[in-house]
């Protein structure tokens, strides 16, 4: 069969604010066909160029408190539960504004700096796909930084019922806010649903691991290109990435060391893979080639990523 292109527009017909496996999908695609799409801003807004006033969307799902706005769920057909699906992210192109925020919320990272109680801040900045530059004033003084886009959630439904938030990252993706996710990487992700029910948003024009005062450069995605790919022959357990980077594992848990341990063992087992080693000569392999980074600490449950960078092990 050949591989189709679909294209969805932005419209809060096809956007939701959780993760619920009976939510009926707004498409069905084949392993191999591609989707384009636009991403509204966190604030589920949308503004085409400067000086245009923005659009407001609303979940479908009318949730009480929808949280990130995301886009699907696509079903893809013949995916069951128990195989994997590929998300490989062909293009990105940010919109022309952005926001981050700081300070002034109940939060343990605001407790350490001593920012509960201070002004809350929001940053504008304003972005340049183009050139791929983001530029803000804070005062007198304007900061220049260089853009690194990457879809903030990327996720399946959960094999448990009910409604299920977006903020924390789960076994099947979501909210995994990890920055090496760029284009021309592919996230991999254990199907637990037949169907998969896979949903993307929450579109980040730059982040520092850890996403530290709980936002990155949130905004709009003028154009996401993506194309899912069914592997009915893989099994994981968590997700996992190929990336320009390298070979990235993750680990969840409100517990960073619990987060670590599992982002560790997942990387121990993707050597022992590659390499055919032992379990202790993969993670001797791992202390000298791998990275351990801090994804991010503020979505309940933190997250961790293992970086084994391309040719580290040869």
């Amino acid at each position: 069969m050949k591989s189709l292109i679909h294209k969805v527009k932005l419209q809060s017909e096809h956007l939701h604010g959780s993760f619920n496996h009976e939510y009926k999908p707004i498409l069905t695609v084949h392993s191999g066909d591609s989707i384009q799409l636009t991403t509204p801003d966190i604030q589920w807004g949308y503004s085409t160029s400067k000086g245009e006033a923005k659009t407001f969307f609303t979940s479908r799902e009318q949730e009480a408190k929808p949280a990130h706005p995301i886009v699907g769920p696509f079903e893809v057909a013949d995916a069951k539960a128990g195989m994997v699906l590929e998300i490989r992210v062909n293009e990105l192109v940010p919109g022309w504004y952005g926001e981050n925020w700081a300070g002034g919320v109940q939060n343990w990272q605001n407790e350490k700096l001593d920012l509960i109680k201070s002004e809350r801040i929001q940053v504008n900045w304003e972005l340049n796909p183009l050139t791929m530059t983001g530029t803000c004033k804070l005062g007198e003084q304007t900061f220049h930084v260089g853009l690194q886009p990457f879809m903030g959630l990327m996720g399946v439904a959960p094999a448990e019922p009910g409604l299920h938030t977006t903020p924390p990252p789960r076994y099947c993706g979501g909210n995994i806010d990890c920055k090496e996710l760029v284009r021309g990487s592919s996230l991999f992700l254990p199907i637990a649903v037949d169907g998969g029910l896979f949903s993307i948003g929450d579109g980040h024009a730059l982040q520092g691991d850890g996403e530290v005062s709980g936002t990155a450069i949130e905004c709009p995605m003028d154009f996401v290109d993506i194309t899912l790919i069914l592997h009915k022959e893989k099994s994981l357990q968590m997700p996992r990435a190929n990336t320009p980077s390298g070979w990235i594992t993750f680990g969840f848990n409100e517990d960073l060391n619990e987060a670590t341990a599992t982002a560790l063992s997942e990387m121990v087992e993707l050597i022992q893979q590659f390499h055919n080693v032992s379990k202790v000569e993969a993670t001797a392999l791992a202390s000298v080639a791998v990275d351990l980074r801090i994804t991010q600490i503020v979505n309940g449950a933190k997250g961790v990523h293992a970086i084994l960078p391309h040719g580290s092990i040869r």
